[in-house]
């Protein structure tokens, strides 16, 4: 029915974006059936059907690009929380940062080393430098020596240029062969055990090292008693030590202030010799510590 209008009317669907909007008419869609007074309900129950199943289509659409755009974002957030992935897509581990070419290290220095200390034994074996005062009060300078459990106590102290004069047996010759300039002797005492020690000086250690090796058992220190000590060891036998260190000879000379003789069964003077004997090495070497202690800090 054209109801007086050319041609049939195209229906108008706001979800088509080509379709047009109807003039308005001055009558609505009627069903066919001839009562022009009601509408045509089935048309209008389909354009509804066909318009929510758009609106349907076109929110299930935009849920999937939702979906896409979260799952993108994951994605990318996993990479940048793990560095990278691998070909299957699983994150793979962050690799270990390691330093920009040319950046600061850690400073290095050279190695160094400090200077080795000074030989006490150089400043000892030569007049030249051993330098430092020296007398019989400053190599035997207490009134007592403790060697061990021992104890000795000091008695007379001499000190003479005439090297030949403070020695006994084979020794002055060999003292003077030598270059000898200079004889210092003490004596200890411990009940009635005496021992007499001799220091003799030379210019160089070559020189107390060719005496000492030239002498024997009959080369001897004369004992030096007095200051409360009696003679001893003058006809009498006894024990005789020799060594030398540096341009230090000594030798030392151990017996009864009774007069008996020395024998081997007397331990104790055997000792007593020794440990004076020791004690004036000790006094040499620390002689020596000394004067190289000074030149270092000089």
């Amino acid at each position: 029915m054209s109801n007086g209008q050319g041609g049939p009317q195209s229906q108008w669907d706001p979800w088509k974006p080509q379709s047009q909007q109807p003039q308005q008419q001055p009558q609505q869609p009627w069903s066919g059936g001839g009562d022009e007074g009601t509408p045509d309900w089935a048309a209008l129950a389909e354009a509804s059907e066909n318009r929510g199943r758009r609106r349907k289509l076109l929110f299930i659409g935009g849920g999937a690009l939702a979906t896409v755009a979260i799952g993108a974002a994951v994605a990318l957030a996993v990479v940048s929380a793990n560095g990278h992935s691998d070909a299957s897509g699983h994150p793979t581990k962050v690799p270990s940062a390691s330093l920009p070419h040319g950046s600061p290290t850690a400073p290095s220095f050279a190695p160094t080393s400090a200077p080795p200390p000074l030989d006490p034994k150089v400043f000892i074996s030569s007049a030249k430098k051993d330098t430092a005062p020296l007398s019989p009060a400053t190599l035997f300078p207490d009134a007592r020596l403790t060697m061990g459990s021992t104890v000795y106590k000091k008695g007379a102290t001499g000190d003479t240029t005439s090297c030949a004069a403070a020695a006994g047996g084979s020794l002055p010759k060999i003292l003077a062969a030598d270059g000898c300039t200079r004889v210092m002797r003490a004596t200890y005492t411990n009940g009635d055990i005496a021992v007499t020690v001799g220091v003799a000086l030379f210019d160089t250690e070559a020189q107390a090292t060719k005496a000492r090796q030239q002498t024997d058992d009959h080369s001897i220190v004369r004992a030096l008693p007095g200051k409360g000590v009696a003679a001893f060891c003058d006809g009498a036998t006894c024990r005789s030590t020799r060594n030398a260190y540096g341009r230090y000879a000594y030798f030392t000379l151990a017996g009864f202030t009774s007069g008996k003789n020395v024998t081997t069964k007397d331990t104790t003077v055997f000792r007593a010799g020794d440990d004076v004997a020791e004690f004036t090495f000790q006094q040499i070497h620390r002689r020596g510590q000394a004067q190289a202690s000074a030149a270092a800090n000089r």
